[in-house]
């Protein structure tokens, strides 16, 4: 599957909805019916991957159970050079930008590379931004966070990631975050940039999404809404509130 090509194709008429999966924060088979059940509810594929370390047998687990419940694309959303595994359809392969760390920038991604090859999956440049709070992810990556009433910094650092080749951009408030990124935020990035953006964290709501999608978010991903969800059986209602928005965008 040509991820890219399938996410640019739906972005051309409507925003897309991304599944946010952690896979070590519930067993593969429970992260299999999670995913069953975002794609009833219209999701458009599913992102595995955590701030925090992920075992490599849970990893390899997870997306295969989810392979065998969905013809979904799975796109690997490292936290780290441990979150890679053969069983995913493509890799967003990012470099946070507004670190303070050369690692995050850099550094993981080269001692990552050879083993993205190896593998042999779809590789989707992506330039990664944190906006405050920045919850763990913030943290974890030791992000200089955007101030939320600079969306001029955000689109500047966006503009750099496009004229380094990167294919996307992600805008990310953190998981679980009070806030989502700024509407203003978002419209500034999009004037500035010709590369599809991506916003998550803090969305948890139709009218956050609703707020998000009418600011220019090309692709939305929630994930704690499933996340604090004890009945699976909730998830596709759940996602199909969300993306019922997204659809009349």
């Amino acid at each position: 599957m040509d991820v890219l090509n399938y996410l640019h194709k739906k972005i051309e008429n409507r925003p897309v909805h991304l599944t946010l999966l952690d896979p070590e924060k519930q067993p593969p088979e429970t992260a299999a019916k999670i995913a069953s059940r975002a794609a009833d509810g219209g999701t458009d594929g599913i992102m595995i991957g955590g701030s925090v370390g992920i075992s490599q047998h849970t990893l390899d687990n997870t997306a295969k159970e989810i392979k065998n419940t969905t013809d979904l694309p799975i796109i690997l959303f490292p936290g780290d050079i441990n979150g890679i595994t053969k069983h995913a359809d493509a890799i967003f392969f990012m470099s946070l930008l507004n670190s303070r760390n050369p690692y995050y920038i850099t550094g993981a991604q080269a001692l990552g590379a050879p083993v993205v090859k190896k593998v042999g999956i779809e590789t989707i440049p992506m330039g990664y931004l944190i906006i405050e709070p920045g919850g763990t992810v913030g943290y974890i990556g030791d992000a200089r966070l955007i101030p939320r009433e600079r969306p001029d910094i955000a689109a500047a650092y966006a503009l750099a990631a496009q004229y380094m080749g990167m294919k996307l951009v992600y805008l990310e408030a953190g998981s679980g975050a009070d806030k989502h990124v700024p509407a203003k935020m978002i419209g500034t990035v999009k004037a500035a940039v010709t590369i599809p953006i991506i916003v998550g964290g803090g969305i948890k709501t139709k009218e956050d999404t609703a707020k998000v999608a009418a600011s220019g978010a090309d692709i939305i991903v929630t994930g704690t809404i499933v996340e604090k969800t004890d009945d699976i059986g909730k998830i596709e209602g759940k996602i199909k509130d969300i993306t019922s928005v997204i659809k009349r965008h």
